[in-house]
């Protein structure tokens, strides 16, 4: 099915072709021609699936129907920085055929620009909550033209709290606006919330509800919590880890990561928000180019991050929540490409490894490092690392993780079983190139 049998015109069209786009994905193929004939979507479905995509390229078309206007008509709400950024860029690589103007709007970089922009003219504008209701507050926004309202990965906006935000801004937009919202988990109370801001949607839903994408191939690896560097050191001394994104719990623990990997020679690069703004692009850049070959990240960057090639992600800390953990391994396995999702997990997460496999109604295999042994008490009581060429490991302590699932969440791949670093590289090949992404 060619984009253009979607309703896309052909400037549209021409701008997906030199991007390399063959066809849309199923998200795309379904909202598009929903969201073009005016009705309000919730769209959910799994990360690396083309969900940005799915709602910006209707929105150009509608606003390329008519002349330009230089007043905002469409307004994306996006939870991070970076998704705002990443949504921005796509909007002006499907857009670039067109005479429409766009802005982004986030906190971290002076309001000067962003002011000088709405004052212009915007056709469309990408924003996070915080910094437009400080430019709302300021009078520099205008919604009296606003045709179209989408909240991007909705479900962490209502769920971080923005939600008194997003109502008043919702309350200071056209009751005739078309809104869309989008994410790659959605849950029913969440939805709820979320169906507030719209009339009579329809549902737009890919796969499985708050599943990880299928060409992710995810493991547990139990370690003692001294053993984690160690463990993550000897890991990364395969090269077949081409790209890989670290989520640390804290940014404390990021920082304290990087360290401990540059002090083993490895370079890396950190994004939490205790980083500026310019150091948060600089280090996505150099992550993109290949310039450093470990990304160290708070769930920051679960969403929206979206780099081509990323081969492993590497679970540092248990995330908290299931969602966080769908969201978290999505980075890889995105465009019809697939990765592997290693998770650290110590004998305290294994309440979290049980939620987890009840979320996603199966079990996850269970997998130890060839050649490593995890960390023992040293000299003086500190812990260190050794290696050990039978691929053994010290007996587990009482209350450790549980070596298969229970109940009706048991699975064959949820057995132990024993592996060295090149078991992690996939010997699969890895397809290239991509076909309908975002």
């Amino acid at each position: 099915m060619p984009f253009a049998s979607l309703g896309l015109g052909s400037k549209l069209a021409q701008a997906l072709k030199e991007k390399g786009y063959v066809e849309p994905t199923p998200i795309q193929a379904k909202a598009i021609p929903t969201i073009l004939s005016g009705r309000d979507v919730i769209g959910v479905a799994q990360t690396g699936t083309g969900k940005t995509a799915a709602f910006v390229l209707p929105l150009l078309e509608m606003m390329a129907a008519t002349q330009p206007q230089r007043t905002m008509r469409a307004l994306v709400i996006a939870p991070t920085r970076e998704l705002a950024a990443q949504i921005e860029e796509n909007v002006r690589a499907y857009g670039k055929h067109l005479p429409l103007r766009y802005a982004t709007i986030f906190g971290g970089v002076g309001e000067g620009p962003q002011i000088q922009a709405l004052r212009r003219g915007v056709d469309l504008v990408v924003a996070t909550p915080g910094r437009l209701i400080d430019l709302m507050e300021q009078r520099h926004v205008d919604f009296g033209a606003l045709q179209m309202l989408v909240l991007d990965e909705a479900d962490r906006m209502l769920d971080m709290g923005f939600l008194p935000a997003i109502r008043r801004i919702v309350s200071k937009t056209p009751a005739s606006r078309q809104t869309l919202l989008f994410s790659a988990t959605m849950s029913k109370e969440i939805e709820r919330v979320a169906k507030d801001v719209l009339r009579d949607p329809v549902s737009v839903e890919i796969g499985a509800r708050s599943t990880p994408a299928e060409a992710v191939t995810q493991y547990v690896v139990e370690v003692s919590p001294a053993g984690k560097v160690p463990a993550l050191i000897h890991l990364l001394k395969d090269a077949a880890l081409e790209s890989v994104l670290v989520f640390s719990r804290t940014k404390h623990g990021a920082d304290r990561i990087a360290r401990k990997l540059s002090d083993a020679g490895l370079s890396t690069a950190t994004l939490h928000s205790n980083r500026t703004q310019g150091q948060r692009l600089q280090a996505l850049r150099r992550f993109k180019s290949g310039d450093v070959r470990v990304l160290i990240a708070t769930d920051i960057a679960a969403r929206g991050i979206d780099v081509d090639g990323i081969s492993h992600v590497i679970n540092f800390d248990f995330p908290p929540q299931p969602e966080d953990y769908v969201h978290r391994i999505g980075r890889t396995g995105r465009a019809q490409a697939i990765g592997d999702a290693i998770s650290f997990a110590t004998h305290e997460d294994a309440d979290s490894v049980r939620r987890l496999e009840r979320f996603l109604g199966r079990g996850i295999t269970r997998k130890k490092l060839e050649g490593y042994v995890a960390a023992v008490a040293g000299p003086a009581g500190h812990a260190e690392a050794r290696e050990d060429s039978r691929g053994d490991r010290p007996p587990r302590p009482h209350g450790g993780l549980p070596q298969r699932a229970k109940g009706p969440w048991r699975s064959k791949g949820a057995r132990g079983g024993s592996f060295g670093p090149k078991r992690f590289g996939s010997q699969r090949s890895r397809p290239q190139g991509r076909r309908g992404r975002t």
